[in-house]
């Protein structure tokens, strides 16, 4: 897998447009990755991704491990062809999910002990098998398995879940090998929100080697300045030649406040989620359609926007669709907040390469942000 900065990154910390090349195609960076945790992003069409400027999306090995099950995806020839998808996708290694099941697990240095959250049946997860697992799925970029804890835990519980990470880490790249060509691995940098923490465990995994490397463990509640604070000093000790990326994170604000920081890649279930529940994504803020006062406005659901909802269809159509419980007006809200965001890192690039993307984020946040939509989100 190879990954080049095409412009800015001039510095450590500096916005960044780049390519990374894959066995299933080129991702130009920085890019959004629409989560497709069980072989299918939640509304949308394979087909339907292109057409909102998907490039590369997200799985997840938990999800698929216990449900169909390597073998059928194996028996299947991998996860693109099962799930029809021919571009790159990224496999999330399921540590998060088995994390979040703290009344269901118990972690060793080994591994994982846990209960399905489906029938209750006991699973272990090793590291290994967290590789292996992927290698099946055929995954572009496999993650390796790390340690997420909580954002309230103390010093003590993140020095040993930094410490876990490491050696897990170690174990995953040994297991990998040499996965294929245009196929990578990435390590998973954690240390909560401490500066120092960070640094001990990027320089431990940059030692290892990896093809990328993520930044895990934030946007969990911590807080937006603990958060940038905790980006910066992960990003001063990764190598600006392999690709970075911020594990889920979503929201606009926060993407383009990152992307100043040098990350590339980001993942989030939010343009989905917010789609099934009528709000769509604008460059004026949220707009909650499904709210009454929608009922006889017969513009598009964005201004200016050229997706295939806003094209033929008015915010009163999608509301009274939404309204009666209609399967597509959650997939029109849906497709448009994907195109939103692909739009939105699209002009980030955009701006990155003409040497603008200050004044280019600076004007999109003052839109965004204090735009009228916003006090009509509720």
């Amino acid at each position: 897998m190879r990954f080049r900065v095409v412009a800015g990154g001039s510095g450590p910390g500096d916005a960044r447009a780049g390519v990374l090349e894959t066995a299933h195609g080129e991702v130009r960076t920085p890019v959004f990755m629409p989560v497709g945790t069980q072989g299918t992003v939640k509304g949308v069409t394979p087909r339907e991704l292109r057409e909102v400027g998907a490039e590369m999306i997200l799985a997840n090995t938990y999800h698929l491990y216990l449900r169909p099950g390597t073998e059928v995806i194996g028996s299947a020839g991998g996860l693109h062809a099962f799930m029809g998808w021919d571009g790159p996708i990224l496999t999330d290694s399921g540590g998060y999910q088995v994390f979040s099941l703290a009344a269901l697990r118990r972690v060793t240095d080994e591994g994982v002990l846990f209960r399905s959250h489906l029938d209750g049946s006991e699973h272990f997860l090793t590291p290994e098998e967290a590789m292996e697992v992927q290698l099946v799925l055929g995954s572009d970029v496999m993650m390796v398995l790390d340690e997420c804890p909580p954002s309230d835990a103390g010093r003590g519980a993140v020095e040993e879940a930094v410490a876990r990470t490491t050696a897990w880490a170690e174990r995953c790249r040994a297991r990998a090998g040499e996965s294929g060509p245009g196929r990578g691995v990435f390590g998973i940098v954690q240390g909560g929100v401490y500066p120092d923490l960070r640094r001990e465990s990027a320089r431990a995994l940059v030692s290892i080697g990896f093809d990328g490397y993520a930044i895990g463990g934030l946007g969990l509640g911590e807080g937006r300045g603990a958060m940038l604070e905790a980006v910066e000093a992960t990003v001063a000790w990764l190598p600006p030649d392999r690709p970075r990326y911020f594990m889920g994170l979503g929201t606009p604000a926060e993407m383009i406040a990152v992307m100043a920081r040098g990350v590339d890649m980001f993942d989030c279930v939010l343009p989905t989620r917010l789609g099934r529940h009528g709000t769509v994504m604008t460059r004026h803020g949220y707009v909650v359609v499904r709210n009454a006062r929608y009922a006889k406005d017969f513009g598009p659901l964005e201004e200016g926007c050229d997706c295939y909802a806003c094209r033929n269809f008015s915010r009163a159509y999608v509301r009274h669709l939404v309204a009666a419980r209609e399967i597509l007006g959650l997939r029109l809200c849906t497709h448009h907040n994907l195109t939103f965001l692909h739009r939105v890192t699209k002009e980030a690039r955009e701006a990155i390469s003409a040497g603008g993307f200050a004044d280019w984020s600076a004007k999109f946040l003052a839109g965004f942000e204090h735009g009228p939509e916003n006090s009509r989100s509720a």
